[in-house]
């Protein structure tokens, strides 16, 4: 079986959410750099598998998809037995429902503004560029609302979707990896008892450390 295709940099963070699905599940893959810095991700054979010029991309043999949580969807159904076999559960209505329903608070409530933080507190002065103090404020606010429902989940489960590790729990990897080593505004996350707790947890997985050993040796676009 050849090994599947990701495009794009580790450092990313749609990136680095598949391949720390592919890494649970055991699943060969090559990444395939994608220079977004010289525009590669916007040349007419990228723009054949990503049509919307963005990262990742993904290949197995003559499928191709985009957008990092319906691969990781795809991963996880095509591959039930392999690796991590309890990513989605064991199979139980409301057990799926629960993950489902967290991963839907990741996408909806916990990213948008953990990327906003992400942009405005890691990216921009590393590019010397201007924060918004304005737009830093408002989605701090927010965020902390979302963790705040995290610590109460967190109290009464081990993880977000219950007592197993579940992909709910999985794509918050990328988003709170950078809030606390590339940004000020870790203790969001490790300041509270329930959810710093998980955050170690989750965050010690070998699948995850991984992922960011190959971040850590990639070297960060200049501009």
């Amino acid at each position: 079986m050849a090994a599947v295709k990701v495009y794009g940099p580790s450092l990313s963070t749609a990136v680095s959410r598949v391949l720390a699905c592919l890494l649970e599940k055991e699943v060969d893959f090559e990444l395939i750099p994608v220079d977004m810095s010289k525009g590669q991700h916007k040349s007419p054979d990228f723009l054949k598998i990503q049509p919307f010029g963005q990262v990742p991309a993904f290949q197995d043999e003559s499928i191709t998809l985009f957008e990092s949580r319906a691969i990781c969807r795809y991963i996880l159904a095509k591959y039930p037995e392999k690796g991590n076999t309890l990513l989605l559960g064991r199979g139980g209505l409301i057990e799926r429902a629960s993950i489902d329903q967290w991963l839907e608070a990741e996408g909806q409530s916990f990213n948008p503004p953990s990327l906003v933080l992400l942009f405005q507190l890691g990216y921009l002065p590393r590019m010397k560029l201007k924060q918004d103090e304005k737009a830093i404020r408002q989605n701090e606010d927010k965020l902390k609302k979302v963790l705040d429902v995290y610590e109460r989940r967190l109290g009464e489960t081990r993880f977000l979707a219950g007592d197993e590790f579940s992909f709910a729990d999985l794509s918050h990897l990328p988003n709170c990896q950078y809030l606390v080593s590339g940004t000020d505004r870790g203790g969001l996350l490790t300041e509270r008892e329930n959810v710093g707790r998980w955050w170690a947890e989750i965050s010690s997985r070998p699948s995850w450390k991984k992922v960011v050993e190959m971040q850590s040796a990639e070297t960060p676009p200049s501009a």
